[in-house]
């Protein structure tokens, strides 16, 4: 009786031992396959804007955090972000020439000059549109928008035209192609691929007395 207790201990053991080395091998199995998923499917990458616009909204936690004293986020306003942009002014990089500078106003000048380094205008224009759409992709409420605020939309105004009179540079704004011009010029190529010999048509010569070929465009 003993013995054939002992016989099936053992048995239950060892079937046991089997099935939690079944199942111990099936779960590295998991996660071997799971491992090998997450490597043949990695992440999809950050867009160059993307990236930027995540390390603008870091820079411009880290100066909350490091203010004296430290600043909220929800208490942030259009005053504190214009103390940032003048902040960054430190690490610019674009020569602004002052008043009593001889290259004042010269777009290029042919020796150096001891005025300040500055953060161009078209950098802190593209900052602060980043940041804008950081903040409401981060719950910020549209309406208490610091990087929308009257005062900074004013201060890049005021930085683009010193800086536009100090560079010898004029910043214009790109003009839009009206539709209706897209139109007329789409019409005019279609028509024109609709005459024979190209666009040209053909017109009597009372001089010579034979045909001569005119483009389309300038009966037009």
């Amino acid at each position: 009786m003993s013995a054939a207790v002992a016989a099936a201990a053992a048995a239950a053991n060892s079937g046991s031992r089997c099935n939690s080395a079944n199942s111990s091998s099936s779960g590295n199995e998991n996660s071997l396959l799971s491992r090998q998923i997450a490597v043949t499917q990695p992440l999809q990458p950050l867009s160059r804007y993307e990236s930027q616009k995540r390390r603008d909204w870091n820079t411009f936690g880290q100066y909350l955090r490091n203010h004296r004293p430290p600043l909220a986020l929800n208490r942030c306003s259009g005053a504190n972000v214009l103390e940032f942009l003048r902040y960054l002014d430190q690490f610019g990089k674009t020569k602004v020439h002052t008043q009593m500078c001889p290259f004042f106003g010269h777009p290029h000048p042919p020796a150096p000059c001891p005025c300040p380094l500055r953060q161009a205008w078209g950098s802190l224009d593209a900052l602060i549109g980043r940041l804008r759409a950081a903040f409401e992709e981060n719950g910020g409420p549209p309406e208490t928008n610091p990087f929308g605020a009257r005062a900074v939309r004013l201060y890049l105004r005021e930085v683009r035209d010193a800086q536009a009179k100090a560079r010898g540079i004029a910043y214009e704004k790109k003009k839009r192609k009206r539709p209706q011009q897209h139109q007329e010029s789409s019409s005019s190529t279609d028509l024109n691929s609709s005459q024979p010999n190209g666009g040209l048509v053909m017109v009597d010569s009372s001089d010579h007395g034979r045909p001569s070929m005119i483009p389309l465009s300038v009966l037009n």
